[in-house]
């Protein structure tokens, strides 16, 4: 999907603004301008000819920006159509409509306008919402429009805003043990220490002291770090040294997703975009695979609908893996609810029909793993 996403990517740059600042709306909007004011000038008697001639060459320079950025997006259409083409070579498996009935219609149109206002592409999201039948309370959409811009204030390294909002909403954060703040205030730490030419710590140590007190019963190994480096200064010896990953600049580019996944958190959502994510998978050759163990089973006159699992492997990213499993490494078979993992006294996992097997005379189990033995309601099972 990388081809994909990069020809998107481009496409939405295109479509919004260029290297200049200026979109295709912008052009035609200041165009729209520059006629009404002369409009207002032939009514009012007072447009001269001089006012026509540049009102000809704003006409011109305009169509000139319009045609340009026209010839922009119709190349990278044409590559996003390419991209498309190598990446689903097979013809897409015809289902039933899914969407026939009018809460299917507003269930996947809520998806579409609550994805336009999660990714920040707040003028279509409002055109669609006008177009379409969804009602989206105005306060969650202020909500993902404070989203972004404490996002765009984290990319030009400005903590203010999202540190506003840890503070405020500190108890869900704790609930969820986020280290969120924590690293808020490490972040701005090492800007202050690498900040000064030649090194001077004095401004870090002092905002460490002001602001780390609350977080050091829990961070406090990272805490001894932080002050520790401040031995290894400047920035050149300090990337050779044992600290180099507190110089490295993923410290503060790893804020964007944290801040984004806790924000989304605290609004009851997934960290991930769920149509992000059905792209991904459908588009990263689990559709084509799911469609062809489709195929083999109808041609066995096998209906897979009547199983627990499918019955091929579905190749996915760690991250769209949504389920754990547990495989007990004594009977082999993976965890069900009524076979759940149990772990044991000694913290060795194996399955509640494993464990029962192990029992002894006296309710006790030996552990498969070593000489430790379990009594049968010492056992506490695991929910993964």
């Amino acid at each position: 999907m990388d081809g994909l996403l990069k020809e998107l990517t481009k496409l939405e740059k295109l479509t919004t603004v260029n290297g200049k600042g200026i979109s295709i709306i912008q052009s035609l909007d200041t165009l729209l301008q520059s006629l009404k004011e002369a409009r207002e000038g032939f009514l009012k008697g007072t447009c001269s000819e001089e006012d026509l001639r540049r009102l000809a060459q704003l006409v011109e320079a305009k169509k000139k920006e319009v045609d340009d950025r026209q010839k922009d997006i119709y190349s990278v259409l044409s590559r996003l159509g390419k991209a498309l083409d190598k990446k689903f070579t097979a013809t897409l498996p015809t289902y039933s409509d899914l969407f026939a009935s009018s809460a299917s219609v507003m269930a996947i149109e809520r998806t579409i306008a609550l994805h336009l206002l999660r990714t920040g592409q707040f003028d279509v999201a409002e055109t669609f919402l006008q177009e379409s039948e969804i009602d989206i309370s105005k306060d969650l959409r202020n909500q993902f429009v404070e989203l972004h811009q404490i996002l765009r204030h984290l990319r030009g390294h400005d903590i203010g805003p999202a540190l506003r909002w840890a503070k405020k909403n500190q108890s869900f954060l704790r609930s969820r043990n986020s280290p969120l703040e924590f690293y808020l205030h490490r972040s701005q730490y090492i800007r202050l220490l690498l900040s000064t030419h030649p090194p001077d710590p004095i401004a870090a140590v002092q905002y460490a002291r002001d602001n780390f007190r609350p977080f050091y019963n829990d961070h406090e190994t990272e805490f001894r770090r932080l002050m520790a480096c401040t031995a290894f200064l400047p920035l050149h010896v300090l990337q050779n040294s044992t600290y180099r990953d507190l110089a490295d600049p993923t410290i503060h580019f790893d804020l964007e997703p944290l801040f984004a996944k806790e924000y989304c958190a605290s609004l009851g959502m997934s960290r991930q975009v769920p149509l992000r994510v059905v792209g991904d998978i459908g588009g990263g050759g689990a559709l084509a695979r799911i469609e062809k163990g489709r195929k083999v089973m109808g041609d066995r006159k096998n209906d897979w609908n009547q199983m627990e699992e499918l019955p091929i492997e579905i190749p996915l990213a760690s991250d769209n893996r949504y389920h754990s499993i547990f495989a007990c490494l004594v009977s082999k078979e993976q965890s069900t609810e009524a076979n759940p993992p149990m772990m044991m006294t000694c913290g060795h996992v194996i399955s509640k029909d494993s464990l029962q097997k192990l029992n002894k005379s006296g309710g006790r189990s030996k552990c498969p793993y070593c000489p430790v033995e379990t009594m049968q309601g010492a056992a506490q099972r695991l929910y993964l």
